[in-house]
């Protein structure tokens, strides 16, 4: 994990906590439609050296949408920005986008939903990381909804098709997919 100082991490601490969590159980444990199976074929499937980019933003509250027409920050917040480096099917780094100011991505408050700020997401992770396989970006709710699935007090007792899911997700319009693994290439 790099940059750990980053409070990009906040919201990403669940998820290494999950990750860590169908690590240590047995095959047939399942979490909110997660194995561990399914997340090891994925990672086996990708080419190697890749890289993996989410981004998920939450609109801002009024008070903040007036604040950024005077201080230049963007509107929408990105409350998730992370970059997995993956190597022969294995996680090797995680690290937020805060890390990606070193090839030249600005700050990430004024990183906005777009596809200017995307494609320079996608250059600045290829460049300091890895080609990038995958990347998603999406809103807090339809991230919700796709990680927990789409009753969070209801978690499914079985293994759920994320692919599948995120496939839907993306034709009715909630996230965007893009990458050398996806029909949208970005360079």
């Amino acid at each position: 994990m790099l940059d750990g100082d980053s409070p990009l991490w906040e919201h990403a601490r669940g998820l290494l906590n999950a990750a860590l969590l169908l690590e240590q159980q047995d095959e047939g444990y399942v979490w909110h439609g997660w194995t561990r199976g399914q997340i090891e074929a994925f990672l086996r499937g990708l080419p190697s050296p890749c890289c993996l980019v989410v981004a998920v933003w939450q609109a801002a509250l009024p008070e903040r949408t007036a604040a950024h027409a005077s201080d230049g920050r963007a509107a929408e917040q990105l409350m998730l920005g992370l970059v997995c480096e993956v190597v022969e099917g294995e996680v090797r780094s995680l690290r937020t986008f805060e890390a990606l100011r070193a090839a030249g991505l600005k700050a990430v408050d004024a990183l906005e939903p777009g596809y200017e700020d995307g494609l320079a997401i996608l250059r600045a992770a290829h460049a300091l990381v890895a080609p990038v396989a995958w990347a998603l970006f999406t809103d807090w709710q339809t991230w919700n909804e796709w990680l927990y699935g789409s009753d969070e007090a209801q978690p499914p007792e079985g293994a759920v098709d994320k692919g599948a899911l995120l496939t839907a997700l993306a034709q009715a319009g909630r996230c965007v997919l893009l990458g050398t693994q996806t029909a949208h290439r970005y360079l």
